[in-house]
């Protein structure tokens, strides 16, 4: 009984009630703006018919045993997967490379810094259009290739060459980003550790394999989940260049879940997959608080 007058008395003090007064603003808009609409996305999946005349009606399991059961849909996680290995992988090897370089780089650091990260501040809109014109039969690329005597490639209308092109432009548009990240966490390492491991006699791929990359664990796992959740949410690389194609090549899962969406309507369908995306998101969110706890 005590024990419980004294949590309730601590309950109410008043720090507590000025902090949930605090946070009030903030909890009221993460539950309209993103609880709210998760849980309704995820009862959305278990309905069809929904914004119809009709209205919606609920089918349980029938959208997730749909997306089971659909081809196409396993074609698009095909694709995802694959373009986000071969997306994240560069766009954490190239940008920690430049990061090292610039670190140990005194002169004109900041405009190198500036330069590197103006791609990540571009509309993704536009830079899909510019890709989308360098790339075209007709285009630049073709005509650098001609003049060193190479055939010219259909870029996006060949399903084997139109997923690079667009893996180049979501690495070129996360390089910054990430480069920036890691040259904030290089310059968090202590000098004096790389001091004694020169008088120790270790060498350049020696510092950097037992102080920099353990130095950098933390920013590295912030990279690693930042840049997968930023590739799977790709969306308007493929919508500018490639919508899909060719042969549905190139459909990638948010793509997809629009296409189902606003395409066909069908809106269970489409939560039943984005819902699968949460998932993934999750686990990778859980997997970095995980991690850095430990």
């Amino acid at each position: 009984m005590v024990t419980s007058r004294s949590s309730q008395r601590h309950f109410l003090d008043n720090d507590t009630v000025a902090a949930w007064i605090f946070l009030a603003p903030a909890i009221i808009l993460l539950t309209i703006f993103l609880i709210a609409p998760i849980i309704y996305l995820f009862f959305l999946s278990f309905t069809a018919g929904s914004f119809t005349s009709s209205g919606a009606y609920w089918v349980g399991l029938k959208n997730y045993l749909r997306l089971i059961l659909n081809p196409d849909f396993w074609q698009v996680i095909s694709n995802t997967l694959y373009f986000t290995i071969a997306t994240v992988i560069p766009s954490l090897i190239i940008p920690l490379a430049i990061a090292v370089l610039l670190n140990q780089t005194v002169f004109l650091r900041g405009i190198l810094r500036t330069v590197y990260f103006l791609p990540s501040i571009i509309s993704l809109v536009a830079a899909g259009l510019g890709f989308r014109w360098l790339f075209q039969t007709e285009g630049p690329m073709n005509a650098l290739l001609s003049s060193m005597g190479i055939p010219a490639i259909s870029w996006l209308g060949d399903t084997f060459w139109a997923m690079p092109v667009l893996i180049i432009l979501s690495i070129w548009k996360q390089l910054g980003f990430n480069m920036v990240v890691f040259l904030a966490g290089l310059q968090m390492i202590p000098p004096n550790r790389y001091e004694a491991a020169e008088l120790d006699g270790a060498n350049n791929w020696q510092q950097f394999w037992h102080i920099t990359l353990p130095g950098l664990r933390p920013t590295l796992i912030f990279a690693i989940v930042t840049t997968v959740i930023f590739t799977l949410r790709s969306f308007e690389q493929v919508y500018v260049i490639t919508g899909g194609g060719p042969l549905n090549s190139t459909n990638l899962l948010v793509h997809y879940i629009y296409q189902e969406a606003f395409g066909q309507f069908d809106f269970g369908y489409a939560a039943a997959a984005a819902s699968v995306l949460l998932f993934f998101t999750l686990i990778m969110v859980y997997w970095q608080l995980r991690t850095s706890n430990e």
